[in-house]
């Protein structure tokens, strides 16, 4: 059985929308088994840099913590539910070693350091951080390998970020080869791990999928496509644990209108 954790974390998050990502967590929680859901409680306050690069850090460090115990303390493979993406780094860190892929299936690789980062926010950071990059203590020891990453359905990258992926020949599966479900499952395979941890940001679909995320782009991935290549994965792979992040319904009636989508995403996951 999966166990479904909670974490309405936005503090990672530069958007304007961010304290919508509550109301979208929320909204998915009323959906998820009661008996197999642990929600945890954020952090309040915005919470401080502590003089690093990364906007609200001790929020964020917190919340890691949280999500990190929960994760380790199920007897399951778990699902998070986010909030903002950050929370991945708490839930890969439960669960990392050096048998681990981790598939980041997002329209932004998240892949900058706080020195690269723009806006300071974690979210842009969160990947690079898994790799072990990045500031105390918001990143990992030790981190995932570059080439135990894969990128899938991601379409818009800074200039650090396209360089980190280049330099590092990271795996990248766009959204118009998820079309065919062999095509993730086969990137992922290839990087020669044998567990992999799943993290879905669901702008990594079409706008015209979803319409409750802060950040868009347009030419992502079919719902169906995503759904069927997470299945077809988990059919060669074992599933070490997965998240899904960044629902930001703008009103109750929009995010009902998007919870099937949502709802189709985590049958796959679970």
């Amino acid at each position: 059985m999966t166990r479904f954790i909670v974490a309405p974390q936005w503090q990672g998050s530069s958007s304007s929308r961010a304290m919508q990502l509550i109301d979208g967590a929320d909204a998915i929680a009323g959906d998820l088994p009661r008996a197999s859901t642990t929600v945890l409680e954020a952090p309040t306050e915005a919470g401080d840099a502590q003089g690093t690069r990364i906007h609200r850090l001790t929020a964020l460090w917190r919340m890691r913590e949280r999500i990190e115990d929960a994760v380790r303390g199920s007897a399951e493979p778990a699902i998070v539910v986010g909030g903002d993406c950050g929370v991945a780094l708490g839930a890969v860190a439960a669960v990392a070693d050096d048998d681990l892929a981790v598939v980041w299936i997002d329209a932004h690789p998240d892949l900058h350091t706080p020195a690269s980062s723009p806006s300071g926010a974690f979210t842009g950071m969160v990947l690079r951080a898994i790799t072990g990059e990045g500031e105390d203590p918001l990143r990992l020891h030790p981190g995932i390998a570059a080439s135990r990453l894969v990128l899938a359905g991601t379409r818009s990258l800074d200039d650090e970020e396209q360089r980190y992926v280049d330099d590092n020949a990271v795996r990248v599966v766009s959204a118009d080869a998820l079309a065919d479900p062999d095509a993730l499952a086969d990137a992922v395979v290839a990087t020669g791990a044998s567990r992999v941890y799943v993290h879905v940001d669901l702008d990594v679909l079409d706008p015209a999928e979803i319409s409750g995320v802060a950040h868009p782009v347009p030419f992502g991935a079919r719902t169906a496509d995503v759904v069927a290549s997470i299945r077809r994965l988990r059919e060669r792979m074992p599933m070490a644990g997965a998240t899904l992040t960044e629902f930001s319904p703008s009103s109750p009636a929009a995010a009902v209108d998007d919870l099937g989508t949502i709802l189709r995403l985590i049958g796959a996951l679970a």
